[in-house]
């Protein structure tokens, strides 16, 4: 449970940290601008699932290419911080077009004339970001960012697809893994052992219903869409 809201957390931290750096950075015109955004989606643009194999197969131990390029021996998957690390790795690469997208989209929706204001009151670009851009960026994004943490917090394509939950003390009897969350967790409670406790994966399954339903009830009441239907 606590590696699940560690996961959400850093996934939705890590994504819009480095997608609004990038859309901070491509807000003023530099040559071949309209190139770099297109590349910048690229990643959002290819299935995930094939994206995901393809992390995995770069991060094997023999025949990886990141082992390979860095003359490195790392068993990636075998430790469970390295999984982790990982796994927020890729989901980074997977999270960052989308947060690019929005926050790009967010930034030219600020009026122009707070940040011309600003700049005659003689205030920094630094201080123009953090009291005027940043503040409205988390009240226009605030629903958004919510959203996404409700998705990462049963992400389980990326989990399953990239370490299968794994490394997993079985010796032990251990169903879950290092890098398990409770959506993998509750699929391998009922399916991925001999053991089908479908009791104990209904329970993981509620609990999951009622936090990530929590939180859609307080984006859909922040954004304010039920007062206008």
């Amino acid at each position: 449970f606590i590696w699940t809201i560690a996961f959400a957390f850093l996934s939705v931290g890590t994504t819009f940290a480095v997608g609004m750096a990038l859309a901070l950075a491509l807000e003023t015109p530099i040559k071949f601008r309209r190139f770099y955004r297109g590349f910048l989606i690229l990643p959002y643009a290819i299935p995930s699932f094939m994206s995901i194999l393809i992390w995995r197969g770069l991060f094997n131990q023999e025949y990886g290419a990141i082992n390979t390029l860095l003359g490195l021996d790392i068993a990636w998957f075998d430790s469970p911080w390295l999984a982790r690390f990982a796994v927020i790795l890729v989901n980074l690469w997977l999270g960052f077009p989308y947060m690019y997208l929005i926050g790009s989209g967010a930034l030219q929706s600020i009026p122009a004339e707070l940040e011309e204001a600003a700049s005659i009151d003689g205030a920094s670009e630094k201080q123009v970001f953090y009291t005027i851009k940043l503040p409205l960026l988390l009240q226009i994004l605030g629903p958004l960012l919510i959203a996404s943490f409700a998705f990462n917090f049963n992400n389980f394509n990326i989990i399953y697809l990239l370490t299968g939950g794994g490394p997993t003390n079985a010796i032990d009897g251990e169903i879950a893994g290092a890098t398990d969350i409770l959506i993998s967790y509750a699929y391998k409670t009922a399916f991925g052992s001999n053991i089908q406790d479908l009791g104990l994966s209904s329970a993981i399954s509620m609990v999951m219903f009622v936090i990530v339903g929590t939180m859609s009830m307080y984006t859909l009441k922040k954004s304010k869409i039920m007062e206008t239907l």
